[in-house]
């Protein structure tokens, strides 16, 4: 998967996400928990979760620049087979 695919499928799981409703008239908060300290809770889940996803970027990019340098490889040693 390229990177534009993997851009494009992370956007999309962010508009998923962003489309589901807030729980807050349906579920009653569990142990007193302000809107305040949930909305600090909910930033510092983001923060994570924007921290995963560049985690996650950088080692697609170390893939496909794996993949790359196995690719330049075999037809560099391919080259030498042929020439012997």
């Amino acid at each position: 998967m390229d990177e534009a695919a993997l851009r494009e499928k992370v956007g999309q799981l962010l508009s998923e996400v962003q489309r589901v409703p807030p729980e807050g008239g349906q579920v009653k908060r569990a142990h007193g928990r302000t809107s305040s300290s949930a909305a600090s809770a909910m930033k510092r889940e983001m923060a994570t979760l924007e921290d995963n996803l560049d985690h996650v970027r950088l080692a697609v990019k170390y893939l496909v620049f794996d993949l790359e340098a196995t690719k330049r490889e075999n037809r560099l040693l391919r080259g030498l087979l042929g020439q012997s």
